[in-house]
């Protein structure tokens, strides 16, 4: 299965409808933009002083535009409460922004609205950023809130709307905004502990993402740490906005892979390359204030620290980029970016199935959470043999071949709204090979189980046989000769010559018994059949019941070079048809006659006899025939002879299957 071909099969998936808002998408997207770039424009030319705003400038002009382009593209192909936050918190943000810029530029100079300008500085980004972290990820989810994220989502939309308010009045006591500030704290800190929670206990196909949420879930709570402890601690004028630039640097690529679901629809290289330039540039610029703290302290001379630490960072950016890039790419697109890790998933479910039956569920789940599929449905012989999910959409049929035989069908559905992309598509065709492997092997596996099963009842039978032959034939036979020699050695004294007659009977009867006992060791292998062959072990048989009077004529051909179990089981079907024939059928003569060539062993027993009885059900020895066909792959019939009585057949095949 080449990848253009897996891309075919996908055509008719990639046009499923989108249940996104194409037009609203772009309006959040181009407005949220617009109001980045006018506020950057208008504050260079306002060119105000470097001031606690300046920062929080830079927070709301950073969050409109990159939180416009994670609203717009997640906007475009869900809808969903998330992307429409989302975009509350880039056009709050943006509006903030731009408030500034217009505040400072009308410092300089008179402009309409510069006094409401100011206002919307603090009132602008408050709703939509604080429900980014204490509504939003109560919300990240497929299935209905619980009573947890219900009451997670009232604390988080009436911490949101109280802020609001106040910030709407503007008191002059800082009081009520500090409450706020710190219940922002704790309801954030609780929706990362209930995303962390999720993430390890919570549905399996909903945890894609979750701790890059829990992260920026937490950073975003504690950013407003400082604002709580107002009156306590004082702090940096750059800490509280350093601590929101860092949480977006996790925060939207967190919501863009758990509300998508790790498909981004093409844009999948951008975004994975925006999360990486994020990390790497503020891992780095960590580093680079560590080191530089450190050294200012440790070396002598005005920036000598300064060059150690840029050499540091110059150091670390390979090895940081290489080590990043690994867990972004793991993050963005899953195991689909890794097919051998998808490869090694299956292959330890492979090795560790218990049952055919858990091993199909595990290879159909696998590949669901490797291609983050909605649903995977395996199909062999036609049979629905294993699923995983619930499919809404009409399915992309994938057929499994081995050995250029078709074993199975696989039926594959993206999420809603998506479809496999080009990087899916090439994991996939790694993944049916090996899924085509596993359906041979869990077949093998039933078929072996099924063969242990026949031959567990074969045996089982075979000894119903000896026990019934030794219970009600030997069995009583030896009890009468015990009574037999117990009445000669009561007569032996007083008439010896009925004694020596009664002994003469008795030794009639014991060597009849031990000529049945002799039968039934030839009938369940004769050592004939292994020292000589089928033929000689079949012409042993003929003259055993000619002595009977049963006339048995028996053809053999090409059976010199039979393996002994195929010759074991060939032998032991003619036996019991012939047995049969002896007891049951009233005929005077049988035909045998067995033929092997280059690819199967054909088998016949013909009678005289009186035939099958219509409606007759078949005893322990139609059942033995058609048992020890079948442990050899091979077919079994039982019906009326062309010219009369019964015939048996049945075909082995020389390789069982």
């Amino acid at each position: 299965m080449t990848t253009a071909t897996l891309s075919a099969l996908a055509s008719g998936n990639a046009g499923r409808g989108a249940d996104g808002t194409p037009r609203a998408a772009a309006t959040v997207t181009a407005s949220a933009w617009l109001l980045a770039v006018g506020s950057a424009v208008l504050l260079l030319a306002a060119r105000p002083p470097v001031t606690e705003l300046l920062w929080f400038f830079t927070v709301d002009a950073t969050v409109a535009a990159v939180y416009g382009t994670v609203a717009g593209l997640t906007l475009s192909r869900r809808r969903h409460p998330v992307p429409w936050l989302v975009a509350l918190m880039a056009i709050g943000c943006g509006v903030s922004a731009f408030a500034m810029a217009w505040s400072s530029l009308g410092a300089r100079r008179p402009l309409p609205g510069a006094e409401l300008a100011a206002n919307l500085i603090s009132i602008g980004w408050v709703p939509g950023t604080l429900a980014i972290f204490l509504v939003v990820p109560w919300l990240v989810r497929d299935h209905p809130l619980d009573r947890v994220g219900l009451v997670g989502v009232t604390l988080g939309s009436a911490v949101s709307l109280a802020f609001l308010g106040v910030n709407l009045t503007q008191p002059e006591d800082p009081a009520p905004t500090v409450v706020l500030a710190a219940a922002s704290v704790a309801v954030g800190l609780l929706a990362a502990a209930d995303v962390t929670r999720r993430r390890f206990v919570g549905p399996a196909d909903e945890r894609i993402g979750l701790g890059w949420l829990a992260a920026g879930t937490a950073v975003m709570a504690l950013s407003f740490l400082p604002l709580a402890l107002f009156d306590v601690v004082a702090v940096p004028i750059w800490f509280t906005p350093v601590l929101h630039l860092a949480a977006q640097a996790v925060f939207p690529a967190a919501i863009l892979v758990a509300v998508l679901r790790q498909r981004m629809w093409g844009l999948d290289l951008a975004i994975s390359r925006a999360v990486l330039g994020g990390l790497l540039t503020a891992g780095l610029v960590i580093l680079y204030v560590a080191v530089t703290a450190v050294l200012t302290r440790l070396l002598p001379g005005e920036g000598i620290a300064q060059v150690v630490a840029a050499a540091a960072v110059a150091v670390a950016v390979q090895p940081s980029r290489l080590w990043l890039q690994g867990r972004v790419r793991r993050l963005v697109y899953g195991d689909a970016a890794e097919p051998e890790r998808a490869v090694r998933r299956l292959g330890r479910h492979l090795g560790g199935a218990q049952s055919p039956e858990e091993l199909l569920d595990g290879l159909v789940e696998s590949v669901g959470h490797a291609l983050r599929l909605e649903s995977v449905a395996l199909a062999v012989e036609g049979v629905p043999a294993a699923s995983w999910g619930s499919p809404t959409a009409s399915p992309m049929v994938v057929p499994l071949r081995h050995r250029g035989s078709e074993v199975g069908v696989l039926r594959l559905t993206a999420p809603p709204g998506e479809a496999l992309d080009a990087r899916a598509l090439r994991s996939l065709d790694e993944l049916v090979s090996v899924v085509a492997a596993g359906v041979v092997l869990a077949r093998a596996s039933q078929d072996l189980a099924d063969a242990r099963q026949r031959l567990t009842s074969v045996r089982l039978e075979e000894r119903r046989v000896i026990r019934r032959e030794l219970h009600d034939g030997l069995g009583p036979s030896l009890a009468g000769i015990r009574l037999g020699l117990q009445g000669a050695r009561n007569l032996i004294g007083s008439d010896p010559t009925a004694a020596g007659t009664l002994l003469a009977a008795l030794q009639d009867e014991l060597d009849g018994r031990v000529d049945d006992v002799r039968a039934l060791s030839r009938n369940l292998l004769p050592p004939i059949l292994d020292e000589l062959g089928l033929q000689p072990a079949l012409a042993e048989l003929a003259s055993r019941h000619a002595e009977g009077g049963l006339d048995v004529r028996v053809r053999c051909v090409g059976t010199e070079a039979l393996d002994a179990p195929l010759a074991g089981a060939a032998y032991g079907i003619v036996v019991e048809a012939v047995m049969n024939v002896a007891r049951h059928a009233d005929a005077s003569a049988c035909s045998i006659e067995v033929v092997a060539d280059a690819v199967e062993l054909r088998i016949e027993v013909e009678d005289d006899g009186t035939g099958v009885r219509a409606g007759a059900v078949g005893g322990v020895g139609t059942r033995s025939m058609r048992e020890r066909a079948e442990e050899q792959g091979g077919t079994f019939e039982l019906g009326p002879a062309a010219a009369g009585g019964t015939r048996v057949a049945a075909v082995l095949p020389l390789v069982a299957s």
